[in-house]
């Protein structure tokens, strides 16, 4: 049976200073979509989704949203002005009937509805537009970066609701484990067009790369027939007074479309230059207690990190990841214990804030104006790892525009504040770089990019990030923080991390994690007595309990309906097509139903606790 449209762009072009964008672009999105919208940086992929969404008007082309179908935006940078609080905007659009699913959104994605807007970070401000959308529920959800900003364990909450919601949606992220759990096709923007994949992320990459493979030997085999042709062209004109005007006019044609060929974006000039070899250990910390105010963020961790190691720290937003690295770096004093750097340090910082970068600046200035890039006398060139460079080419390597080189920070993007950041970085001779939230932004060929380039690094890395794929790559110690002052430590990166921790009921999941904090053994107290003690239902979980019972019986009906079709008896031999789609449904719905009394039962045991 045809799926029902929900959004249909037709012949869409779009020009911005000049430069076309897209060109006669088209597609569909129908009930059920689950989408991955990808793309480099600067492809357009924010734009496209702008204009299905109707903030931005295309040159030409059509938006056709059917009747009575609603689409919610998720805003990168919401307009909270006329808002005093975070919750105010959050419930603008919804009835009083329906404020509870901000309080759920707001639960799972970790952001206070009371914030003040004037005291809003941006990642809180894009929590709370991420949940106005989820909460308002549309039928057609289009995400840009919902997990930017996000911890592991809201992007997993999210990752969750989002699965078992019947919406559809089109999502753009970087975070490679959250589009291959989640999307079921795969829109790709390149070069101005559209090209549609019916699999989900997952199997992107080696369709991207088999779509290369083939446009280079197309390539190929062009430029050897324009040789051939352009040969005859001239040897003619000495055997023959009277050209072949056909042939003649082919060779023109041939040219033409080579020159209309748009060559694929190329990946940035990234190399992180080593400095003089570092002690072979680089951090000693013995024993160290750590508070901020009433939050206690370590309480008797140790800690060695040697030469080449890549130590990740993870843990939801707020338990003191950063914190801990300027201990770590001899910035902020413990209030016990003691720190001991190894010798010959030379350290390179990627803060997450970007606060390193002037947004009043140019670009051009933005690297001039470094003292440690600065070349006395110049200011056209910069000190690259010893060896003057001009800016302009410099920049270039890093794929920003000439026309860009004096615009001001500020007008950049994200992605192109990221990339400005790691071309400021990888200038300088370094043996130990921090990285802090290093892959918010960047596109996955840059974040492939840079892990090469990690990877070939001779010198000792310290990283936080919330990208799991990133970190599975990445790190060979990964470092995990908790609200109480724990801190664990276990060998590999996110995946291992997560085989080797207790689960839920102490048991351990892998092999034995490497513990190098002292927290863990205790002897029991009156108060961990009490935690054993099964939790009253969180306000989320209290409101799933209230919607499985109707969720259960919807999934039952349908099953009922299933069953009924299947059991028509020339449906087999008439429609095949349609008793193989029934047939998986049914199997898909039977799982679904079998997960929803699963978690009645455990959250009613829960109540009943």
């Amino acid at each position: 049976m045809a799926r029902a449209p929900l959004i249909q762009l037709s012949d869409i072009s779009l020009t911005f200073g000049g430069n076309p964008i897209f060109s006669d672009l088209g597609f569909v999105v129908q009930t059920g979509d689950r989408l991955s919208l990808v793309g480099r940086n600067g492809s357009g992929k924010s734009t496209l989704m702008k204009v299905m969404a109707g903030l931005v008007e295309a040159d030409t082309g059509h938006r056709v949203i059917p009747p009575g179908v609603s689409v919610g935006y998720m805003e990168q940078d919401p307009d909270l002005s006329q808002f005093d609080t975070l919750g105010d905007f959050a419930l603008s659009a919804l009835d009083v009937s329906e404020h509870y699913k901000v309080e759920i959104a707001a639960e799972g994605l970790k952001f206070d509805p009371h914030r003040s807007v004037k005291t809003a970070s941006g990642g809180e401000r894009r929590r709370a537009a991420l949940a106005k959308l989820m909460a308002e529920d549309p039928e057609l959800m289009l995400l840009d970066e919902p997990t930017n900003h996000l911890d592991i364990e809201a992007i997993s909450w999210l990752e969750t609701t989002l699965r078992e919601s019947r919406n559809s949606f089109v999502v753009i992220s970087h975070d490679r484990a959250f589009l291959t759990a989640l999307t079921r096709a795969t829109l790709w923007i390149d070069r101005g067009a559209v090209r549609r994949l019916e699999q989900g992320f997952g199997s992107f990459e080696a369709w991207r790369d088999k779509t290369w493979e083939e446009e280079d030997q197309q390539r190929h085999k062009l430029n050897r027939k324009i040789k051939a042709e352009a040969r005859w062209a001239v040897e003619g004109i000495s055997a023959r007074r009277k050209r072949n005007q056909g042939r003649v006019r082919a060779l023109g044609e041939l040219r033409a479309e080579r020159a209309a060929q748009i060559n694929r974006q190329s990946t940035a000039a990234m190399a992180f230059e080593s400095g003089q070899k570092s002690g072979a250990k680089v951090i000693e910390a013995k024993n160290l207690d750590l508070a901020f105010g009433e939050l206690e963020i370590l309480k008797d961790f140790s800690l060695t990190v040697q030469r080449k190691d890549r130590v990740a720290l993870v843990g939801p937003n707020g338990v003191g990841k950063t914190t801990l690295i300027k201990t770590l770096l001899g910035e902020q004093a413990p209030d016990r214990g003691s720190v001991k750097l190894g010798t010959n340090l030379q350290i390179a910082v990627f803060d997450q804030g970007r606060t390193r970068l002037d947004p009043n600046l140019s670009l051009w200035e933005a690297l001039t104006s470094d003292p440690t890039m600065a070349v006395s006398g110049r200011s056209d060139q910069i000190m690259v790892r010893g060896t003057p460079k001009h800016v302009v080419g410099y920049l270039k390597d890093f794929l920003f525009a000439e026309e860009q080189m004096r615009a001001p920070v500020r007008a950049l993007s994200g992605g192109e504040k990221a990339r400005l950041l790691l071309a400021r970085l990888m200038a300088q001779e370094s043996n130990l770089l921090i990285l802090d939230e290093p892959t918010n932004d960047l596109d996955i060929e840059t974040l492939d990019l840079l892990q090469d380039v990690l990877g070939d690094y001779d010198g000792t890395v310290l990283l936080v990030s919330h990208d799991r794929d990133f970190l599975d790559r990445v790190a060979t110690t990964t470092i995990a923080l908790e609200p109480g002052g724990k801190a664990t430590v276990y060998a590999g990166g996110w995946s291992d991390y997560q085989a080797q921790k207790p689960n839920l009921s102490g048991k351990k999941a892998g092999k034995q994690a490497t513990k190098q904090s002292t927290t863990s053994t205790k002897v029991p107290t009156p108060e961990m007595k009490t935690a054993d003690v099964k939790p009253a239902l969180s306000f989320t979980e209290k409101h799933r309990l209230e919607a499985l019972p109707a969720e259960i019986a919807r999934i039952e009906s349908e099953i009922g309906k299933l069953e009924e079709l299947l059991g028509q008896p020339t449906l087999f031999t008439e429609h095949p097509v349609k008793f193989q789609k029934a047939t998986a449904l049914l199997i898909e719905r039977q799982e679904a139903l079998a997960m929803a009394e699963e978690q009645w039962l455990e959250l009613e045991e829960k109540a009943g606790g």
